[in-house]
């Protein structure tokens, strides 16, 4: 950071560098206060301040215009209303809109749960992240440097850089139904300058044949005797868990070896070749439950119905097979694993997994070290 004390001479000589779109210099004296000179001359003496915990990034007006000491001035004045708990620069009352909070708890939340099965997933976000950050603000006077503190704060409390990315999706999206709605200008979006964050540390964990040897053996154990069932049948098929524990006896076309998935993450219908293991596991459960004794595949014996969570049993086995690391989505990512390294292309994959878009089914395409070394020995001898 350039820091200087910022006068009208100093100011005049100063210039952008020809590599640069623009460059900062701040005041030596006063906190926030800088000059921003862009690379086609410009300059903008600017401030950023806060007030109410909240970061504001103003422009007080043209360098060439106002002097150091105007600027300086109102600096002063700036910082001296802040600290009393007033924006000078806010915008009126009238026309700030409704906050964010006020927007998504009672414009957005009820247009998802109209169509998206995973409302629930927002409406947590939306309470244990947005509200408390950003809610009271209002989402007109929002900027980048707004959701930049919200994000850094995120990552100071040690969330998953997917996590953060997750929040981010969904500001982006709530602000463009707020513009589709009409309910902000285009020009009051600061998501159109916030990118995702780069997640190159992302570990995606695969069950080896002897882990997955090891986690079957502690799960026939478990309790909960439908939990091994449940298991097989994910990793068999690749399912989502919500998709597996809610499935119905009349979903499966068994002479035809499919099953058909009415209600799916993007809202299709998907059909899932099931192959003999999987079959097995329907008829070992019809062997020992009798042949449909409940209208759910995989129901909880005492009432009849899906297990709402399987979370204590699942995380008893997987401690006791050494994985505790392992959630339940990582045997989807297993069964793409394994159809990879039996030689299944990623189109195939993509099929069965039912992803709209084949970006997401290259996170699963996971190639063992074993079949990564038989590619690299192909390459023939050169003599």
């Amino acid at each position: 950071m350039t820091k200087i004390l910022l006068t009208d001479e100093h100011v005049a000589a100063l210039c952008c560098p020809e590599d640069s779109a623009h460059l900062e210099v701040f005041d030596a004296l006063l906190k926030g206060f800088y000059v921003d000179l862009l690379r086609s001359g410009r300059k903008s003496y600017r401030l950023r301040y806060r007030v109410k915990s909240r970061l504001r990034v103003v422009t007080l007006g043209d360098a060439q215009v106002m002097t150091a000491d105007q600027a300086r001035t109102l600096v002063n004045e700036v910082i001296h209303q802040a600290r009393v708990g007033v924006d000078t620069f806010a915008p009126p009352e009238a026309v700030l809109g409704p906050t964010l909070e006020q927007f998504f708890v009672e414009q957005y939340l009820p247009y998802v749960k109209s169509y998206k099965r995973s409302w629930d997933t927002d409406e947590s976000m939306i309470r244990t992240h947005l509200v408390p950050q950003l809610g009271r603000l209002h989402m007109s006077v929002i900027k980048p440097p707004d959701v930049a503190v919200f994000i850094e704060h995120m990552k100071a409390k040690k969330y998953a850089m997917g996590t953060c990315n997750r929040a981010l999706v969904l500001l982006r999206y709530g602000y463009v139904l707020a513009v589709r709605w009409g309910v902000l200008s285009a020009d009051c979006n600061p998501m159109k300058h916030i990118k995702n964050l780069s997640d190159d540390s992302r570990i995606e964990h695969f069950l080896t044949n002897e882990q997955a040897q090891s986690l079957l053996f502690e799960i026939k154990k478990s309790d909960n005797e439908m939990l091994q069932w449940i298991v097989l049948f994910l990793l068999y098929t690749g399912a989502r868990k919500r998709e597996v524990l809610e499935s119905r006896w009349s979903d499966f076309d068994l002479a035809q070896r499919s099953w058909r998935i009415p209600k799916t993450k993007s809202g299709k219908v998907r059909h899932v070749p099931l192959s003999e293991h999987a079959l097995g596991v329907l008829q070992a459960i019809k062997a020992r439950y009798g042949h449909h004794a409940f209208t759910f595949v995989f129901a909880n014996e005492k009432t009849g119905l899906p297990y709402v969570s399987i979370f204590y049993s699942w995380d008893t086995a997987r401690k006791r097979a050494g994985l505790s690391y392992l959630r339940v989505h990582h045997l989807r990512h297993s069964f793409a694993s394994f159809l990879v390294n039996a030689g299944r292309s990623l189109y195939e994959v993509q099929e069965i997994l039912g992803h709209a878009d084949i970006r997401t089914t290259s996170r699963y395409a996971h190639l063992s070290r074993e079949r990564l070394q038989e590619a690299v020995e192909s390459v023939p001898l050169v003599r």
